[in-house]
């Protein structure tokens, strides 16, 4: 005996209900929940196996094979290139370049033999060549087709079989037989999940181009992030050419490495020397400048962190952040208020870390406390001098992680003195300053 399960789904925000409802609960819209597909559950009901059980021990370890993309910083965050199979989703603001950077992946992977497709849902085929040939990425493997209908997409990829397809992007393809209209919650997931089950049945390497909404969050549902393998993000400043590509989540590598590429006329281009980049610009001698060395992956990055603290008559304070955690900020204003003794009650302070590099490491909190101790007394701190270091609440210098390569690498650019924890290892070629606590940093600074 067998019973039939029906659910319906809304189309305009995913809800599912047991019963079929005039109103939606969740998005308040009216009309928009329908029948899904509906599943049997019995007594006598067993699912068919579609693979055996085999040792773990037994496992290839390797897994599948990679796909160099040949866009250096691209392989760095994805641990060496696309994994047969897998899908990866790249999220960034418009104007950001993501379609840029997808198409120089596939004239890259086309031109070493890879046969590739993109599926343009936005652009046409105009467009899309002009861009290709700025950027010289006309490979005659790589294929183009302006399509918006999923069921199309799918048509085009088993038939031509590509060893790379990308999606440009994965909220303006729809299935006419689904539910809701294009970049709608029930389409882009099951959008998604299409492009997954495609991408394992023909061992495909996939790519997604996703939209973000007003908060920097990727458009649609929460579960397209869990569908896909990779999640990357594809960050910037539209008042600087800099571009920062991270990935958020990776079933097949790190997820702690960061690719630098600055956009050019001729498309994105690796940045060679990003601590030089930088600090190329740096005012030397002026109060409330610290360059700090920071961790980013395996990326050792010198940055140079500024603060401004200016009087106000305001009852309350402002507290801004730019480029790294406001909240950290006040933790740390609170420190140098507390622990070292210096009166920032009545001042607004700003802080920021140049260039347009985000900072989500402690590393840097040192060198942000006496920035805003210099700003706030109009002493600049030794221009040959970087710092690193954590602060505890206790205002003490707390040990960061491979400080070695940190001290390194501002060796490289000519600094000659380190302020660092008290615990730090001997480094050749540079003088080091050993502190225990906020106080002493400030007073040898």
């Amino acid at each position: 005996m067998t019973r039939t399960l029906v659910r319906y789904r809304c189309g305009s925000c995913g809800h599912e209900s047991a019963k079929w409802l005039g109103h939606c609960p969740q998005c308040d819209e009216w009309g928009t929940l329908a029948a899904v597909d509906s599943g049997h559950r019995g007594a006598g009901t067993r699912a068919d196996a579609g693979s055996q059980p085999v040792p773990l021990a037994d496992v290839d370890p390797l897994g599948a094979p990679r796909r160099a993309t040949n866009v250096p910083e691209l392989d760095r965050v994805l641990g060496g290139g696309l994994v047969a199979g897998s899908v990866t989703l790249v999220g960034g603001e418009p104007g950001m370049g993501k379609s840029t950077l997808v198409l120089q992946a596939l004239g890259a992977m086309a031109a070493d033999g890879a046969r590739c497709l993109l599926v343009c849902a936005e652009e046409s085929a105009a467009q899309v060549r002009l861009r290709a040939g700025r950027l010289g990425t006309l490979a005659p493997d790589l294929l183009v087709v302006c399509e918006t209908s999923l069921p199309h997409v799918c048509a085009h990829a088993e038939a031509m079989h590509p060893d790379v397809i990308a999606i440009d992007s994965i909220q303006a393809v729809q299935d006419p037989d689904a539910p809701g209209g294009p970049g709608s919650v029930s389409q882009v997931r099951d959008g998604a999940v299409r492009a997954q089950r495609l991408a394992k049945e023909l061992g495909i390497a996939t790519l997604l181009v996703g939209h973000v909404t007003k908060d920097g969050s990727l458009a649609g549902p929460r579960t397209l992030e869990h569908v896909v393998d990779t999640v990357l993000s594809f960050e910037g400043d539209r008042h600087h050419a800099l571009r920062m590509l991270r990935a958020l989540k990776h079933r097949f590598g790190p997820t702690d490495e960061l690719g630098l590429m600055e956009m050019t006329g001729d498309g994105l281009v690796p940045v060679s020397d990003p601590s030089a980049l930088f600090l190329a610009d740096r005012r030397v001698g002026a109060s409330g400048s610290v360059v700090a060395a920071v961790l980013e992956g395996t990326r050792p990055l010198c940055v140079e962190v500024q603060a401004l603290v200016v009087p106000t008559p305001a009852p309350m304070p402002r507290r801004v952040a730019q480029s790294f955690d406001g909240g950290r900020l006040a933790m740390l204003v609170a420190i140098v208020q507390q622990r070292a003794g210096v009166a920032l009650a009545g001042n607004d302070i700003f802080a920021s870390v140049a260039g347009g590099v985000k900072v989500a490491e402690p590393g840097a909190d040192l060198a942000v406390a006496l920035a805003i101790a210099s700003a706030r007394a109009g002493a600049a701190v030794a221009a040959d001098t970087v710092v690193i270091g954590e602060l505890g609440l206790g205002g003490e210098v707390r040990q960061v992680p491979q400080i070695g390569r940190r001290v390194a690498e501002a060796q490289r650019l000519g600094f000659t003195r380190a302020i660092v924890p008290v615990s730090t290892p001997d480094v050749p070629g540079i003088r080091l300053t050993r502190v225990a606590d906020l106080g002493a940093a400030m007073s040898q600074a």
